[in-house]
């Protein structure tokens, strides 16, 4: 399986998605910047998060018109795996590959701290390898983490089962519904605030965040079958 990390001019985790790629996968990953026009060799997108072009206008508002942009719409469309992660969320909900939106926390301060993780959807690409109801250990790092959409997104995300993660005891963010992470209806492209990239070794505080990439990898192999692993 081949990743690709979108690196925006202020990207500041593209390191981390990076090596969490290497260290748990060792799978290939390549760094991709914004000017870029195929990413057709690429099974995994990674967006990963920072603060793209400064966060200027709306976190994510300026990068999701990128060239690179282009391409991991099609990319999503074309059922390939999706991933974006604090800023990469917002640059997915701006982008239209994901519903509602990232507003300023309610406390309108940084939060950056472990947090526990309920996963309420545990079928999509990235959370296979949990246990439904799994309660984990991520952190975040963000001041518009707030999730926002209106009443009839949220019944339809429920609905659908696009909620992924909420945030198990204190919402540190005032998110609609202690949203975390959600998916499209599909499955295949997801957005969260906390960062699994930081929580893939207890050398970081947590392992927790390692299913993430071992769930995809697993799901792009079942999909090419057992010939198609290394």
């Amino acid at each position: 399986m081949k990743f690709a990390v979108i690196v925006f001019p202020g990207s500041n985790c593209d390191l981390d998605m990076y090596n969490a790629v290497v260290d748990v996968l060792g799978e290939d990953v390549d760094y991709v910047w914004h000017t870029a026009t195929d990413l057709s060799a690429y099974d995994g997108i990674l967006v990963p998060g920072g603060f793209s072009y400064g966060d200027y206008l709306r976190c994510g508002a300026i990068a999701q018109l990128a060239p690179v942009m282009t391409e991991v719409r099609k990319a999503a469309a074309e059922g390939k795996f999706v991933l974006g992660v604090c800023n990469g969320f917002q640059v997915l909900t701006e982008a239209g590959l994901l519903p509602g939106a990232l507003i300023r926390n309610n406390s309108l301060k940084f939060r950056c701290h472990p947090v526990g993780l309920r996963v309420e959807n545990a079928n999509t690409a990235f959370t296979r390898d949990y246990a439904q109801g799994e309660v984990v250990t991520i952190p975040i790092a963000h001041g518009e983490g707030n999730y926002y959409c209106d009443e009839e997104t949220l019944a339809s995300l429920k609905a659908n089962g696009q909620i992924v993660f909420t945030y198990d005891g204190v919402n540190p963010n005032g998110s609609v519904a202690g949203i975390a992470g959600i998916s499209n209806e599909a499955g295949n492209v997801v957005g969260m605030m906390p960062h699994p990239e930081r929580a893939v070794s207890e050398l970081l505080g947590s392992a927790d965040g390692a299913k993430m990439f071992t769930s995809v990898l697993n799901a792009w192999r079942e999909r090419n079958g057992a010939a198609s692993t290394r």
